[in-house]
């Protein structure tokens, strides 16, 4: 298998959740934090140009934080090891802001109102980046983010399905340019 656990705790992926903790206890002890780690409208109207990172590392609640780094650190150190610690930043940071930003678009033209927050959009990048190196896998991936967007709607949680889908397809593509800089065999 391409992809397996690393024995390392001292990993980039581990480092990135401690950051994402750390960022959702400043969040929650600063007046409005919500709103300015969140990614909404004021990114434009007030210039909050740093939402679409911020936004990566704000949550919801103690259950969406744990639930997402979970999954990150399940999926993470795989991906980790497999293409090293610089792509593995890389590969987080950047999905990560052009899920934000593409579902700013989102917000945008379809719902003022939302505050994005959460690193599910990034997430689901990388879960979109391993789907397509691990093909056999793929419909066990798209059906999880089906399910984690949709669920969650049925029983009333606001939720930004959206964002799951467009990191699922922003991460697919990445692994698609990620590939094509990959030595040839």
């Amino acid at each position: 298998m391409i992809f397996s656990k690393s024995k390392n705790e001292f990993t980039a992926t581990n480092i990135l959740i401690a950051i994402t903790i750390f960022a959702y206890i400043i969040q929650i002890n600063i007046v409005d934090g919500n709103l300015l780690m969140g990614l909404n409208i004021y990114f434009l109207l007030g210039e909050f140009y740093w939402q679409p990172l911020t936004s990566v590392f704000s949550h919801g609640g103690l259950a969406h934080l744990g639930m997402n780094m979970f999954v990150l650190w399940q999926f993470g150190n795989m991906i980790e090891r497999f293409i090293g610690v610089k792509s593995f930043i890389l590969l987080y940071f950047i999905t990560g802001i052009l899920t934000s930003l593409f579902s700013f678009l989102y917000i945008y033209y379809f719902d003022f109102s939302v505050n994005l927050v959460g690193a599910s959009g990034a997430i689901c990048a990388i879960l979109g980046f391993y789907a397509y190196f691990v093909k056999e896998e793929r419909s066990a991936i798209v059906t999880w983010i089906l399910l984690i967007s949709v669920a969650p709607l049925v029983i009333g949680l606001p939720i930004a399905w959206y964002a799951h889908f467009i990191g699922l397809i922003v991460g697919f593509i990445y692994a698609i340019v990620f590939k094509s800089f990959l030595p040839k065999r």
